[in-house]
């Protein structure tokens, strides 16, 4: 049976994405997968989307993820407008039968606000649930909309509300045969992840520093893709990003810890993301909190797909190139040194605790004020 399936990807990145955006990845294995087996796709995206779809639906012709930062009356409207013309889209095309949305929070509400005009819904929770409680306790999708967890550990934290919603777990994934294997790895280690203090960043490059490991982070800073792109902005006084607290992460927690071994890359992708994958020692997924993870992440699924297993709570049978999934502090991490050189081995830290002038420190280090662009220092 044939089903014309509307993919809500929101507005935020292209389908697929240039260097980050996981969602946006995500999709970009699944709507092809709908097509080979049939189904008819309309994509509700933004314009420079390349994927290829059936039909095509969007509001900005770019991605609106560099101003998802800005004032709260700068950006109110974007993810409503989007979903406006995905509503519509809803109406005006003839036999939508199901629609997958992944805008979190916006895309739920709207639809379920449709009533029975609203075909069934499947909304994937790619986020962590402690935010928008208020959201999520008292949500009702009316019949219509549904939620998908994407692990168990995920799932069984949720409110009520959700699960009484949701129709399981499906694990996130990506197509391994899109990337390739390297035997002979160089000496860095990874990480791939958009830096925030739950991605605990600072902690990977300081236990690397003191181990004498090469470190290359990739990810973006509030949706900035380089340095290059972080500094210039913040020459501007009047930058939304000076009060992002993301930003604020960088300069305060992991700038300090940078050195010309260990280094943030920027955001990465198609082959150079592929490379840089296929050639670290390990990949490396410190956090100070347990997030819808434990999940077959699409950074750890990438990672293995090149020769590194996908966390795990013991030794792996194929060793590549391990993950260090610390979930703690630096000091803990650092008692365990020999995990970096170790497949998929999980340290539980038994404290969470972690060293940053964050609440009290100057928003922008005093060199970067001076100068524009915030040197790096050989000790933090």
């Amino acid at each position: 049976m044939t089903l014309t399936v509307l993919v809500n990807a929101g507005p935020w990145l292209p389908v697929p994405p240039s260097s980050y955006g996981g969602s946006e990845n995500l999709l970009f294995h699944l709507i092809p997968e709908l097509r080979r087996l049939g189904h008819r796709v309309v994509l509700a995206t933004v314009g420079e989307s390349a994927i290829e779809v059936d039909e095509r639906v969007w509001t900005f012709q770019e991605g609106q993820l560099r101003r998802i930062a800005a004032p709260y009356v700068e950006v109110v409207g974007i993810a409503q407008a989007h979903m406006r013309d995905v509503i519509e889209t809803i109406r005006n095309v003839e036999a939508i039968d199901v629609v997958h949305d992944a805008l979190e929070v916006v895309g739920p509400s709207m639809l379920s606000a449709l009533g029975p005009d609203c075909p069934p819904v499947l909304h994937t929770l790619q986020w962590d649930l402690r935010n928008h409680p208020e959201f999520y306790q008292r949500f009702n999708g009316g019949g219509r909309v549904f939620f998908n967890g994407i692990s168990e550990p995920q799932m069984a934290r949720a409110s009520e509300s959700v699960r009484r919603h949701s129709v399981g777990v499906v694990h996130n994934g990506v197509d391994p045969r899109n990337f390739h294997f390297r035997a002979d790895k160089d000496k860095y280690c990874i990480t791939l992840a958009r830096f925030s203090p739950d991605k605990g960043q600072d902690i990977a490059a300081r236990v690397c520093r003191r181990l004498g490991v090469p470190l290359r982070m990739a990810g973006t800073v509030g949706g900035i893709e380089s340095p290059k792109l972080l500094f210039e902005e913040l020459l501007d006084r009047s930058s939304p990003f000076r009060d992002d607290k993301d930003v604020r992460y960088y300069l305060e927690a992991v700038r300090p810890c940078e050195t010309d071994e260990t280094t943030w890359v920027g955001s990465v992708g198609g082959d150079d993301k592929k490379e840089l994958i296929a050639g670290a020692r390990a990949l490396l997924m410190p956090r100070l909190i347990e997030l819808p993870a434990r999940r077959r992440d699409s950074a750890g699924t990438a990672a293995r797909g090149q020769g590194a297993p996908e966390p795990s709570p013991g030794p792996m049978a194929d060793p590549w190139v391990p993950v260090l999934t610390v979930i703690g502090d630096d000091a803990g991490a650092e008692r365990y040194p020999s995990g970096l050189l170790r497949a998929g081995n999980e340290v539980r830290m038994p404290r969470l605790r972690r060293r940053t002038n964050l609440q009290n420190g100057p928003l922008i280090p005093a060199r970067l004020r001076r100068t524009g662009i915030g040197r790096r220092t050989a000790s933090a």
